[in-house]
């Protein structure tokens, strides 16, 4: 998550949209749910998925090899919090476009992270967050600044708050995500829940990417096949059964 000032909009479409604490921040509604795996079934049975549990699997972004902010076993990803607000995040060896990606997280307190996809590497650009969509990752009770609706854990980072059905684990505990992209059609779930749905192919989308933060950030959004990232914010955070599989 960056600082970002938002600036308004001033067409909003009827029934589609809704501001959030009196910001001009426009919000796509997420009560249609997308197709997707539910929660009950039983993932590590299906054959068609990848793990991504070991370091061969990761490398900085801009780099050949891991940073040494990271540290990568068979069952934890851990990142060290080192880098501060740039230049410390890793990326998937592969690319991936229409997938499911699937992990457990925790996250130290005052904490903030973030799981991109998507991701388009060149040495024009120093971080993930510059090209590609995030689930957010954040200590959403005890961080220390304030922080608005899109900013908070499971949202797609200045785009789409996460819905009423959000329930997020204590600082410290595990939480259970998953995104799915199936074709432009995106949904965010946290433990269970479904919380975050949108279509990127439509007008909609659209009017917000060209809006608020990524006015700045031309190239943002514009991939549909692209690597993974997981961020390192200064901030100590756990990743473990990670874990990925192709929709096409």
């Amino acid at each position: 998550m960056k600082k970002i000032y938002l600036w308004s909009i001033g067409l909003l479409l009827a029934g589609q949209f809704s501001c959030k604490n009196n910001q001009n921040k426009v919000v796509l509604s997420n009560s249609e749910p997308i197709v997707g795996l539910t929660d009950v079934e039983d993932l590590n049975k299906n054959d068609s998925w990848e793990s991504l549990m070991s370091a061969e699997k990761w490398r900085g972004y801009n780099q050949a090899s891991l940073p040494s902010n990271w540290q990568i076993s068979d069952s934890i990803i851990s990142c060290l919090g080192l880098a501060g607000d740039v230049g410390g995040d890793i990326i998937s060896t592969k690319m991936y476009e229409n997938f499911e990606l699937s992990w457990s997280w925790k996250i130290s307190p005052e904490g903030n992270s973030g799981v991109f996809y998507h991701v388009i590497e060149d040495t024009i650009y120093h971080s993930p967050y510059q090209t590609a969509p995030e689930y957010q990752l954040l200590d959403d009770v005890g961080f220390p600044s304030p922080i608005e609706d899109w900013q908070k854990t499971g949202a797609n980072y200045a785009m789409h708050i996460a819905n009423d059905a959000k329930r997020l684990n204590a600082v410290g505990e595990w939480n259970s995500s998953r995104i799915i992209f199936d074709h432009g059609k995106v949904s965010h779930y946290l433990n269970g829940a479904l919380i975050v749905s949108f279509d990127k192919f439509t007008p909609e989308w659209e009017l917000l990417r060209n809006s608020g933060k990524w006015t700045d950030y031309p190239d943002y959004g514009k991939a549909n096949k692209g690597y993974l990232a997981l961020q390192d914010h200064g901030s100590g955070v756990w990743f473990k059964a990670v874990k990925i599989r192709s929709l096409d």
